[in-house]
């Protein structure tokens, strides 16, 4: 099958080429026989002679960035092909002599098209980003405090993602962003316990619970008891969250950045949680906190650096916030991000 495809790509890559030069920016349309709801896949080429492979997509559906190296690019194009206008994530080839390369890799991507139609885009990414993790060095497994903390951000993901599929772009932390979920106008600090006593959480600077300026931040606290009978599987607690986004790939890519690695999976098969606690809340004036503005307020320095403190939510204040105010805050969130 695979290699069906790839002589199929090839064959028509070469049709392409016989027919005149294009203009510049023109890329040359033709279709091929794996179809979508949103249309078929088709091979293209531009005027420079180089090979595009055209996945179709809605016109409000967002390609991921960061695929623009001196080999494969990726983005949106919008192309007319048979008198209609078509929206494409277009993944070009830009070196001739790894063409033979790239037609396995798109024949790959057509096979698993097949397979799955109902969103292109997303089989895309999967695709990617398993020829990707060929190049991917793996690090040694996550550790127990690494782990609970990794499950709580993974648990707010998807909340998120259950109200908009595309809420990967707010999964900051991974990229050392100061807040764990975060876009111009609203974000959100994920702090996890499994200590069974208390409220304490934890705090790592002194931008941790600063908002964006103008914006709204919220801390989200779990407490978590390991639960090798009942609870959510760590691993089951993936595939949820990768069956509900658009963009597998990045998740995958995400979760590598924080030290999950797939090879080591069968160390934590076993890794169950229950979720004993789950409160958001507001961090306002009124919530304890320490930020550089709270320094310049109190007359002491601003060039007072690297401050932990602990904050005690055992009391009746601060109060977590009700169900409205949770959906108001991750309804500002996502409107900002789209």
């Amino acid at each position: 099958m695979l290699n069906d495809l790839k002589e199929v790509l090839d064959d028509q890559w070469r049709r392409l080429e016989r027919r005149p030069s294009a203009e510049a920016s023109v890329v040359t349309v033709s279709d091929l026989p794996v179809p979508t709801a949103n249309g078929s896949l088709a091979a293209g080429l531009d005027s420079e002679g180089s090979r595009h492979l055209l996945v179709p997509i809605g016109a409000h559906q967002v390609v991921r960035k960061g695929l623009n190296g001196p080999v494969l690019q990726l983005r949106k194009r919008t192309l007319e092909h048979d008198g209609r206008v078509q929206d494409y994530a277009d993944l070009t080839c830009l070196r001739r002599d790894l063409n033979d390369i790239f037609a396995t890799l798109c024949a790959d991507i057509l096979v698993a098209t097949e397979e799955s139609s109902g969103n292109p885009v997303k089989v895309l990414y999967r695709v990617l980003d398993r020829w990707r993790a060929l190049f991917l060095n793996p690090g040694p497994p996550l550790g127990t405090q690494q782990l609970a903390g990794l499950f709580g951000e993974l648990v707010v993901l998807e909340i998120l993602l259950e109200h908009d599929s595309g809420a990967i772009q707010l999964w900051k932390g991974p990229t050392g962003h100061r807040h764990d979920f975060a876009t111009s106008v609203g974000a959100l600090e994920v702090k996890t316990t499994t200590n069974p006593d208390g409220r304490s959480v934890r705090i790592h600077g002194l931008d941790q619970l600063e908002p964006p300026l103008g914006g709204i931040l919220g801390l989200v606290w779990l407490r978590l008891e390991a639960d090798v009978q009942g609870g959510i599987g760590f691993l089951e607690l993936i595939k949820r969250v990768l069956d509900l986004s658009d963009d597998e790939s990045e998740i995958l890519t995400r979760l590598a950045a924080v030290g999950y690695r797939a090879a080591d999976n069968d160390h934590y098969v076993h890794s169950r949680y229950s979720i004993n606690e789950h409160h958001w809340y507001n961090v306002d004036v009124a919530f304890p906190r320490l930020t550089t503005v709270d320094l310049a307020a109190a007359s002491i320095s601003t060039n007072v650096r690297n401050v932990d403190y602990t904050i005690d939510l055992s009391g009746e204040s601060p109060a977590p916030m009700e169900a409205n105010d949770v959906e108001r805050h991750i309804k500002v969130m996502l409107e900002a991000s789209r």
